[in-house]
């Protein structure tokens, strides 16, 4: 019997944990531009492109998707600190019949930046979900400051965009019988990554400038927004261990 989505009133906790980070210096003086072309994860049928505009640490980000889930919030960040690449459905290691969050860890690593629509962009907003999108297509446009850690990411090539947020059993909302492998009361759908992009060195100039501090796609549909509230620490927790343990596994095999 499918469970469907509970929505019980939670206050978010903005916990900060300790995440894998890129060393070395932060990207070169001047303005660099990167793309990501986003493509579907779990039968989403997401589409669309993620464009960056680094000078220093000022970046100016714009993000075009379509195929989500409407009226649902979707979270969105840039991973950083692992393979600067995307899993593919392939990877759905324990055959639940999604990729989850920790399945593609390994991939694109931890939550370097959130790209929220107003407020805080570090990973402690990771899921404010009141500052995520929530329309079935979006249209995002802000420009704030990343971490150096993040800018050097980009110039390593190591960057990724994902969305999370999907509704693979086709009933318009989060709900299904498979539960997310961040908080086992939700379903798996309010957590798994939806679509995701690898960022690359663009030779199309820079992002228009336009509509900074805004963000594209409404507020609205917060009826749902606890769905992925209860997962917020769980999420950037389990990026950051993902990638440290990934990283373990590779030293021992090369031991």
């Amino acid at each position: 019997m499918r469970k469907a989505l509970a929505l019980p009133t939670i206050a978010l906790a903005a916990a900060a944990f300790p995440l894998l980070t890129v060393t070395g210096a932060s990207a070169d003086d001047g303005a660099h531009s990167y793309q990501a072309n986003l493509g579907a994860l779990n039968a989403s049928g997401v589409t669309g492109t993620g464009m960056v505009t680094i000078d220093g640490t000022t970046a100016t980000v714009m993000i075009d998707a379509s195929g989500l889930v409407a009226g649902a919030p979707h979270a969105q960040h840039f991973h950083i600190g692992a393979q600067g690449a995307c899993p593919t459905d392939e990877d759905d290691t324990n055959s639940d019949g999604f990729v989850s969050v920790t399945e593609g860890v390994p991939y694109y690593g931890a939550i370097g930046t959130s790209l929220t629509t107003t407020g805080d962009t570090s990973p402690d907003s990771g899921l404010a979900i009141d500052r995520f999108p929530t329309d079935g297509d979006i249209a995002y446009e802000r420009t704030f400051e990343v971490t150096p850690d993040v800018a050097a990411s980009f110039e390593a090539g190591t960057a990724v965009l994902v969305l999370h947020g999907v509704d693979k059993d086709g009933s318009g909302t989060y709900d299904g019988s498979v539960m997310s492998d961040l908080d086992p009361t939700l379903p798996m759908e309010a957590t798994a990554p939806a679509a995701c992009g690898a960022f690359s060195a663009s030779q199309m100039g820079t992002t228009p400038s336009g509509g900074a501090e805004t963000g594209g796609g409404s507020t609205a549909g917060t009826e749902q927004t606890t769905a992925m509230g209860v997962g917020a620490v769980a999420l950037v927790g389990a990026a950051a261990a993902g990638a440290v343990a990934y990283r373990r596994r590779q030293a021992a095999d090369q031991a």
